[in-house]
């Protein structure tokens, strides 16, 4: 059953399914659903379909949230999956400053010389050197990790502190090599809400340091990445730079801050990533998550745990965590 959460604008889109049906891209309005396949005339499969011809299709769009000539299905008959199915994650790390700055001060070695007030200045240095020297950090996330909005997410036995990290994703809406950081929003369709969690006890690889992170092991496991629940369309999100962002575990707020804390917003991401690879229609560019996570609070994730992410007009996300087995 989807919970009801209104998003900015006068739609959103989204994948849904009616009981065990085959899933659709759909237009949500006004707690209504349009099957796109049957209002399109090209019958889009999906909501991927609908980016690969985005600038053509959003103005029929917009037309489509007023007509009442089709017929519509109430939303809380349906499931709502992930909305989009991407060929690639580019995800954004260490890019909101207390969120890294926190982080530096919970991984500090015992033998650390340093008070906690040092840690917090030198690493709030490095980011202030960091956001004027230009430098995101962007790594790549696998797209089998995505899940829906609300379904659950297995945790793993072998990992040992999984970690909520509630993030503003941006979703491509056509082929972006080399953009501009001036043009890079022209790129970008429109947003969602991803859930980028992670086993903090496999980030560091414990053979050889040197070798650094390890992304594959602490980020991908099947469902470690819920998505949506709704594609909010660029134009209604007046700001990405001045959006509440917000999780609580079981009922209790733990992320709760504001996108501007970031240290390099959608525009440069998108260029950054751009620069290397050619970002493709229905790719996802997560922006990092803000502090609060587990690791701050000595509260990781557990059997039975309730996470409730949203951000400010793209609605809410609910997840339940089960252990591995108990699903």
């Amino acid at each position: 059953m989807a919970m009801l959460a209104q998003p900015a604008g006068p739609f959103a889109l989204g994948t849904f399914s009616a009981q065990d049906g085959e899933s659709f891209p759909g237009l949500l309005a006004n707690d209504r659903v349009l099957d796109l396949r049957s209002a399109l005339d090209w019958a889009p499969s999906d909501l991927r379909a609908v980016l690969e011809r985005w600038e053509e299709t959003l103005p029929v769009l917009h037309t489509l949230a007023d007509d009442d000539s089709f017929g519509r299905l109430p939303l809380e008959s349906l499931r709502v999956h992930a909305p989009i199915e991407p060929r690639q994650i580019f995800q954004s790390g260490a890019n909101y400053r207390q969120h890294v700055i926190d982080l530096e001060v919970a991984h500090r070695s015992p033998d650390d010389p340093r008070t906690v007030e040092e840690a917090r200045a030198e690493i709030a240095a490095v980011m202030d050197r960091r956001a004027a020297e230009d430098l995101p950090y962007v790594f790549i996330g696998l797209p089998s990790a995505i899940t829906g909005p609300y379904d659950d997410v297995v945790l793993p036995a072998w990992a040992a502190k999984p970690d909520w990290e509630l993030e503003l994703a941006a979703v491509v809406a056509k082929p972006a090599y080399r953009v501009t950081v001036e043009e890079a929003l022209e790129y970008v369709a429109g947003y969602t809400i991803a859930n980028d969690l992670t086993d903090r006890a496999t980030v560091f690889r414990r053979d050889m340091k040197a070798i650094g992170t390890d992304w594959l092991r602490c980020k991908n496991a099947p469902g470690f990445t819920p998505l949506g629940p709704w594609l909010v369309p660029a134009e209604s999100i007046a700001d990405t730079g001045d959006l509440r962002v917000t999780l609580r575990l079981n009922g209790e707020t733990m992320q709760d801050e504001s996108t501007k804390d970031m240290l390099f917003g959608v525009a440069r991401l998108v260029s950054y990533a751009s620069q290397t690879a050619q970002l493709l229609p229905g790719d996802l560019v997560l922006t990092g998550s803000p502090a609060g996570n587990g690791i701050h609070w000595g509260r990781l994730l557990r059997d039975g745990d309730v996470m409730e992410g949203s951000i400010t007009g793209l609605g809410v996300q609910r997840t339940r965590c089960v252990a591995e087995g108990t699903a």
